[in-house]
């Protein structure tokens, strides 16, 4: 049995909830049988467990759904319903040809919210996630959301341009993408160093390694390409929700005084919370502060 297979048949299990009840089972096996598809036929994975008000989780660039196995394993004890899915054309959902755009990602996400009927959700998106989250608030409304999370973003604007001069080239993003076209695994290995700490155990790092060269060239390259060029900065001002950006201050992924600071700055009354020592995977290199930092604004008010 393999680190996928391991992980995915402990949170397929029944969970414990913060007061001792286990979810009811006729209604966790209802959900987690729940089959979502898009308009045009793509089926979305997603995982679904615990109970209580609900969270949904959108992954990072190239990761899948089982990225938020430790934050879900501690929100769901605590006593809330947690829902994550994969991107088309990541983890186990379906690859299609076509799709692979912000609009799409952003209607994809609004299919497994509708889908699932979800009312007063709190979304959290790390990196590529949260840029979808952003999207989705402003191409669908806020009206199914009740607070937001936003982790590593790579909003607003990645791509330079002459009212955007922090960007980056084109050419930069291109060069990495040339790169994964050639030998996709040794990018990833040259590059997991930068993404976690030197603390980050061997096993963790292979886990996400896992993760991200099953995820195919060619969308990993087309998902790219439709974060940098697409501008969200219309779309923070347009989101009304309280909102939380977490955001580690050795991001070298998403250098925060070009994503994490102007996506705060842009979404009235967002409140930004700086890790000073962490990098852009401070989902599992921070996870016991970031998990007790979800769990308090979730909580709050």
């Amino acid at each position: 049995m393999n680190r996928r297979d391991i992980l995915t048949t402990t949170l397929a299990a029944p969970l414990v909830g913060a007061t001792g009840l286990r979810a009811h089972p006729a209604r966790a096996a209802s959900r987690r049988a729940t089959e979502i598809r898009t308009r045009e036929g793509v089926r979305l994975f997603h995982r679904d467990w615990g109970e209580g008000p609900a969270i949904l989780f959108a992954a990072s660039w190239a990761l899948s759904s089982e990225m938020w196995a430790y934050q879900v394993a501690h929100l769901s004890d605590a006593g809330f319903r947690c829902i994550a899915y994969d991107r088309r054309g990541h983890g186990r959902s379906d690859i299609p040809a076509s799709g692979y755009d912000m609009d799409t990602f952003a209607d994809d996400l609004a299919t497994v919210i509708d889908a699932l009927d979800l009312r007063d959700v709190v979304l959290v998106g790390h990196s590529t996630g949260g840029a979808e989250v952003v999207r989705y608030l402003g191409r669908h409304g806020t009206t199914r959301v009740r607070k937001v999370v936003l982790m590593a973003p790579v909003t607003p604007y990645l791509l330079q341009t002459p009212d955007n001069p922090t960007g980056a080239p084109q050419a930069y993003f291109e060069a990495s993408i040339a790169e994964w076209a050639k030998d996709f695994p040794k990018w990833a290995d040259d590059n997991s160093a930068a993404f976690v700490t030197p603390e980050t155990s061997k096993g963790m790092i292979a886990w996400l390694y896992d993760q991200l060269i099953a995820t195919p060239v060619p969308v990993a390259a087309a998902t790219m390409r439709a974060v940098i060029r697409k501008d969200l900065r219309p779309d923070l001002g347009k989101i009304d929700r309280p909102t939380l950006v977490l955001h580690g201050a050795k991001d070298v992924s998403a250098p925060i005084e070009i994503t994490g600071r102007p996506t705060a700055a842009g979404i009235r009354g967002a409140q930004l919370k700086v890790y000073e020592d962490a990098p852009h995977g401070l989902f599992v290199t921070h996870m016991a502060q970031v998990n007790r930092d979800l769990e308090a604004f979730i909580r709050a008010g």
